[in-house]
């Protein structure tokens, strides 16, 4: 089986990095998998970018001439839009491309248009990273009955203080008209399986629940001592790792929440330090009442993986995750996890069990949360070996890639196919 996997990036952003890794298994599997991306930042073989200088310059380009047109609308909503109107000349080469199935990813930054997508003749299998599909422009949105992705976009349900020409509802009526045929749908979890099968877009489209795969060779358990030492972070604190890029700005990332938490967590147990990964430290960095280490970016996984494994604990405070993917690769390597009992997050961390989850969007039970990770040693070693046989049981190849397979063979199977 020939698979083409589609996205905008290789390795910039955690859905960039969860198509990578899947393709990088399927190769392992055996199967004949190429990935198109419109940025291409690695060195690796299988993996086509643009190859002119012009192209590769229209790539980084593209992102900020969808932004421009966002503009255009007023709203409240700070998260990510993506207009998707610039055509990108590559649905012919994807509909030529020698592959049985195209796996879209995260196609936005204007690396596909609508109109594109709906152009595509060959079976496709798209995995979802957020609400971005069956949405407006935003990327993600309130999950609740009241919401416009769940009873369309029209002039009457306009969220209050969103002003200008109302490019949401614009973006969604171009899926509508664009998209005439179903699409297998993947979501890497049950909550956003659920949300598909909510919206009013693709509620009547067949969707499957398969996580993001893990490299659990790469993520695994590194001596504590060691990790500390080649990272340059104290040895005898206690170290509690947030990463997200553009995290501190990220609303949805939950930064002020986990801020909270840990000012008041500072004034109860000396020692405690924070570590921060995916952004360098700002001018003006917070005054939490404890010691906070900046790692900057990091794009490699052996470098996280020694991260994860010098953490005593990893935090996602996130108000919304797809998956949750740093969770999922810090259980990997034997570090506890406490997030929000909420969206992607109730399938990556196991309750009591290898982490903890705390009552949205309470930032004293996430301080409770930390408190009861890190006070305990039996526990928390426990919480440790719990975790990496958690991710060795649900997110390992092994375990991932058969679901992916027996998708892709029933949507070969299928009537889905466009004339």
């Amino acid at each position: 089986m020939k698979i083409m996997i589609v996205s905008a990036s290789d390795i910039i952003g955690g859905a960039a990095r969860a198509a990578l890794r899947l393709h990088k298994s399927f190769i392992t599997d055996g199967l004949e998998s190429r990935m198109r991306v419109g940025v291409k930042k690695s060195d690796i073989i299988s993996i086509d970018g643009p190859k002119r200088r012009l192209n590769k310059a229209l790539g980084l380009a593209r992102p900020f001439l969808g932004q421009a047109l966002m503009g255009m609308q007023k709203t409240n909503n700070s998260i990510l839009h993506s207009p998707a109107i610039l055509p990108s000349c590559l649905v012919d080469e994807i509909n030529t491309f020698p592959a049985d199935v195209i796996n879209l990813h995260w196609v936005c930054d204007e690396f596909l248009s609508i109109e594109d997508i709906g152009r595509i003749r060959k079976p496709v299998v798209w995995t979802l990273h957020d609400m971005w599909a069956f949405s407006g422009a935003e990327h993600y949105g309130p999950d609740n009955s009241h919401a416009r992705w769940q009873n369309g976009y029209t002039k009457d349900n306009r969220p209050a203080g969103h002003k200008g020409f109302d490019i949401d509802r614009w973006v969604w009526n171009r899926k509508r008209r664009a998209w005439r045929y179903p699409i297998q749908i993947v979501t890497p979890s049950r909550w956003l399986s659920e949300c598909v099968k909510a919206s009013y877009l693709m509620r009547k489209w067949p969707v499957t629940v398969i996580p993001n795969t893990l490299d659990c060779r790469q993520f695994q358990p590194w001596p504590k001592p060691l990790a500390r030492e080649v990272l340059g972070l104290p040895p005898h604190a206690i170290l509690v790792l947030f990463g997200a890029m553009r995290g501190g700005s990220d609303f949805i990332k939950g930064w002020d929440l986990l801020q909270s938490a840990l000012a008041s967590l500072a004034s109860e147990h000396i020692g405690v330090n924070g570590v921060i990964f995916g952004q360098s430290e700002p001018v003006n960095p917070p005054n939490l009442g404890l010691p906070l280490h900046w790692m900057g970016h990091l794009n490699d996984d052996a470098t996280l993986a020694l991260l994860y494994s010098a953490a005593d604990v990893m935090m996602v405070p996130s108000r919304q995750e797809a998956f949750g993917q740093t969770g999922s690769e810090a259980q990997a390597c034997g570090c506890p996890v406490v997030a929000f009992n909420c969206t992607g997050l109730q399938d990556i961390v196991e309750h009591r069990v290898t982490g903890y989850l705390a009552t949205p969007y309470d930032s004293v039970d996430l301080a409770n949360g930390i408190k009861w990770v890190i006070e305990n040693k039996d526990r928390h070693e426990s919480l440790s070996s719990a975790a990496r046989e958690r991710a060795l049981r649900l997110w390992a190849p092994e375990v991932v890639i058969p679901s992916y397979k027996a998708i892709y063979e029933d949507v070969l199977a299928s009537e889905m196919v466009k004339p």
